[in-house]
């Protein structure tokens, strides 16, 4: 019996969601009174043995070139037969772009209970209880899982990460890889720009904007808090920022320590893609506006004189 938790990585790297998984499910084997081990798949250049300062002993690898693209239906396969192979009962990701698309295959191959988008440790006095949100984040359910193998994928940004000393022994799992029905073509990447999905502040724009042309006010605040830079869904849909800015119900999902709204006006599909923000300041010359109600500071106030004001109110504390 054991805890197996997959690290996600990217171009050789360890994603950051994924050292959220490890603790995560470091907790929950010490729960359960087992160990954890952690799985990565195909080749990384990190030091794989440095996971264990996050609390795992041992670190599977399957390192093949085949696994260095994301193809689900492969990767599934593969993480269920190292679980099988390493024994173990419950099986933790991070509920990325990754773990949506694979978890539920490999619950399915293990004939595994899965609960998608944790939020907490499990309740183990009754049970196998996981607290997770439903309804774009605006409730919790309580699920219990009764089957002998257990799936959770873990909403990023929702448990803290702990790091102490220690290595992992490194251990290399010979596990057939399909070949991958998925062929990466090309690959248009975003660079020197903080990926919204593991950004810790978020500064991010709305119609309120009135223009392309004014977003310099917001590009210079985020600069100074070393922000990623997001935007609302009419924002990108009218052109003024770059698709894979937009945040919210059907764009992208984001759970920053910190996000900044900036002239947006907080509709439903809009907050329902950063409501598991840990701190959501709202500027909006409207007081009425709805984002207000789920603000936890906000400003009411012309975008164009606050945001130049707060960026050098921002520089000051920086100098000192």
């Amino acid at each position: 019996m054991s805890v197996l938790i997959f690290v996600d990585q990217s171009e050789g790297h360890i994603k950051k969601a994924s050292f959220e998984a490890l603790t995560y499910g470091v907790k929950v084997a010490e729960q359960l009174g087992t160990t954890a081990e952690a799985l990565v798949l195909g080749s990384v250049s990190d030091d794989l043995a440095s996971l264990g300062k996050y609390g795992v002993k041992k670190v599977h690898q399957v390192n093949n070139a085949s696994l260095n693209q994301l193809d689900a239906q492969v990767y599934a396969k593969v993480i269920a037969e190292a679980a099988t192979q390493s024994g173990a009962n419950v099986v933790v990701f991070s509920h990325n772009q990754t773990g949506k698309a694979v978890a539920a295959r490999v619950a399915v191959r293990l004939k595994a209970g899965l609960v998608a988008g944790a939020c907490a440790l499990p309740d183990t006095g009754n049970g196998f209880v996981v607290r997770k949100t439903v309804f774009s984040g605006k409730a919790f359910a309580n699920v219990s899982i009764t089957s002998a193998v257990k799936v959770i994928s873990l909403n990023p940004n929702s448990y803290t990460t702990i790091a102490s000393e220690g290595t992992a022994e490194v251990n290399q799992l010979s596990i057939a890889v399909d070949t991958p029905k998925v062929k990466v073509t090309a690959v248009n990447k975003v660079s020197g720009e903080v990926p919204l999905t593991e950004a810790e502040i978020v500064v991010s724009g709305g119609r309120g904007l009135k223009g392309p042309e004014n977003w310099g006010i917001l590009l210079d605040l985020a600069k100074e808090l070393g922000a990623a830079t997001a935007c609302s869904r009419p924002v990108g849909d009218a052109h003024w920022r770059p698709h894979h800015e937009h945040v919210g119900q059907t764009g992208v999902q984001v759970a920053p320590n910190l996000y900044i709204a900036i002239g947006i006006s907080g509709a439903i599909q809009h907050l329902a893609g950063v409501n598991r923000s840990k701190v959501i300041v709202v500027i909006n010359k409207d007081p009425e506006a709805p984002f207000f109600k789920a603000a936890d500071y906000g400003i009411v106030g012309d975008a164009f004189e606050v945001v130049p004001k707060l960026t050098e109110e921002i520089k000051k504390l920086k100098a000192k």
